[in-house]
């Protein structure tokens, strides 16, 4: 038995609240009588009422105070509405036999469902994703926040998707054609915090939350408390079994605090999915490579990969690309031949505290690369691309690498088109609150040089605006069909000569060649060895490599050329 939100049976519907800071709770149901609540001494309220799917209701905890349910699996009108009983049963679905794609076949690529028209909008691009040769995509968070609109981390139901972007049976059409397509699908989940519009746990469960462990968001969730643990584990598992998600990513673990937690979350979601590809991914700026093995998390977003191809690209080295500044090319060689840059060193950005683990013991699949994600496009004060901030040839050759290399590819919505619009922060408040989001989303970005003139902060898109969302919707590029051949012709290489040796991947080293010139060696899975040289600086002669190159991009050793080698 689950321990949040309704359990629907054939004689009625069993509803339960954690709410111990009450000492009355009363259900109301729509068009029915209300129902007192029972209390057992650990707090939970119950009642049962003869009512079924589609019943709405929620929880009077005051005569001036009405609360959703925080399990709700749909709402009626917002997240301040009506909770709606859902019967997860009644979706008949196409392809009950699907199990997944194995972790090594993944080309992911990350999208936000309410900027391409919702659920059914996703699933109208799914053919054209599929065909390109991508194999999963991950939707940003969907579940219910204030406003109609939201760029995904300001959440408060976790278990309800969003009214705007469609229905659970919608989301689940969505993952249904995907299955069709061939095609995985992974969910954003953010278990460290909840959004500032429409959270009314305080009111009746001040122990859901740490007040003495701080975090951006406020005080931390309090995970080891069972029955907030099991509202986080139990959410994770509807999403996997109800929805049928083959895979989760969980956001900023880090934040959580708490690695009994997460690990014996990792162990209940394998047990309790077993026969099924199902791939769990952490965001982790500790770089805590202990996290990452097969009883628990199958890899990391790398945001190292990132950050350091990032100053290559650019030359931008203010806020966290201080951290990379420095020898870039040998920090990229570090973390092609052992995944993470920072394993322990002390990081300028971290007040030179020491950050991450040691990493080399791992497989190149235990790390997400990605040149884009919608934090490194949507944290910035007016969301740009690096199709503005780099220039071309060098983005064509960080993307071979990326397509080419033996870590697990992540591409954002639009970098296969060379999308130039932007991907802004947006969110739908109102009042107080949304004029202490634009300030304070502009006070943010004082310290950057850019935007030290308070008249420059006024630039800053406001997050509330319709037009900084209408804005995020990633259009083609001006060379669209170009980037399109580019990323069709590197991932059928990599479909036919990468993924098939991937499997026991292990790396052969990597070296800086010159100031933004490497090359990289990794011994695959049958023996085959792969190389792969970049250069992203002034020209430099490029290794003699006894092979026939797999691919290769822009004149040898040549700024912003790259080149291939696969030899048997």
């Amino acid at each position: 038995m689950t321990t949040w939100g309704p359990a629907l049976a054939g004689d009625g519907t069993t509803f339960r609240l954690w709410a111990p800071d009450r000492d009355r709770v009363t259900l109301e149901i729509a068009g029915c009588d209300a129902v007192p609540m029972t209390r057992d001494p650990e707090g939970w309220f119950e009642a049962t009422a003869s009512v079924g799917a589609g019943a709405r209701y929620r929880f009077r905890l005051a005569d001036d105070l009405t609360v959703p349910d925080p399990a709700a699996r749909a709402q009626d009108g917002g997240v301040h509405g009506w909770s709606v009983v859902v019967d997860h049963d009644a979706y008949a679905w196409r392809t009950p036999e699907w199990r997944g794609r194995p972790w090594e076949e993944m080309v992911i690529q990350e999208v936000h469902v309410g900027t391409l028209g919702g659920f059914a909008g996703v699933a109208d691009n799914l053919p054209a994703i599929a065909a390109l040769g991508i194999t999963a995509i991950e939707l940003m968070p969907v579940n219910a926040f204030g406003g109609t609109r939201n760029w995904g981390y300001d959440g408060v139901l976790p278990y309800a998707p969003a009214e705007s972007y469609g229905t659970p049976d919608a989301l689940k059409a969505l993952v249904d054609r995907a299955h069709e397509l061939g095609l995985a699908v992974f969910l954003d989940v953010v278990y460290n915090h909840f959004g500032p519009d429409g959270n009314y746990l305080g009111a009746y469960a001040q122990g859901f939350f740490n007040a003495d462990v701080d975090t951006p968001w406020g005080g931390a969730v309090a995970v080891d408390q069972a029955p907030v643990h099991r509202f986080f584990v139990e959410n994770a598992l509807m999403w996997l079994n109800e929805y049928r998600f083959d895979g989760l990513r969980f956001d900023a673990v880090h934040a959580i605090g708490n690695d009994d937690f997460l690990d014996a979350m990792a162990i209940e979601l394998r047990a309790k999915t077993e026969g099924r590809h199902v791939h769990l991914v952490l965001e982790n700026e500790g770089n805590d490579a202990d996290r990452l093995h097969p009883a628990a998390f199958d890899a990391q977003w790398n945001d190292d990969f990132h950050n350091v191809l990032h100053v290559l690209l650019t030359g931008e080295t203010s806020a966290y690309y201080a951290d990379f500044s420095d020898r870039p090319a040998e920090r990229l060689a570090r973390c092609l031949s052992e995944g993470f840059i920072y394993q322990g060193e002390g990081s300028p950005n971290h007040d030179g505290k020491p950050r991450g683990k040691p990493s080399a013991h791992l497989a190149p699949t235990a790390f997400v690369a990605f040149l884009q994600n919608h934090d490194q496009i949507g944290n910035r004060a007016m969301g740009e691309r690096l199709t503005l901030l780099a220039d071309r040839q060098k983005l064509r050759a960080a993307t071979a690498l990326l397509l080419l290399g033996p870590q697990i590819p992540l591409l954002f919505m639009g970098d296969e088109q060379g999308s130039e619009t932007p991907f802004l922060f947006f969110t739908d408040f109102h009042d107080e609150l949304a004029d202490a989001v634009r300030e304070g989303r502009r006070k943010e970005f004082a310290k950057f040089a850019a935007f030290a003139d308070p008249e420059a902060r006024k630039a800053i898109p406001d997050p509330n605006a319709h037009a900084t969302f209408h804005q995020s919707r990633a259009q083609p590029g001006p060379d669209a069909a170009a980037w399109q051949d580019l990323y069709r012709t590197l991932l059928k290489i990599r479909h036919d000569a990468i993924i098939p040796r991937l499997r026991g991947t292990t790396s052969l080293g990597a070296e800086a060649i010159g100031e933004g010139a490497v090359v990289a060696r990794w011994q695959m899975g049958d023996g085959a060895i792969l190389t792969i040289a970049l250069n992203l600086g002034e020209p430099i002669a490029f290794p003699e490599i006894d092979a026939v190159p797999i691919f290769a991009e822009g004149e040898p050793g040549h700024t912003g050329s790259v080149a291939v080698w696969l030899k048997s």
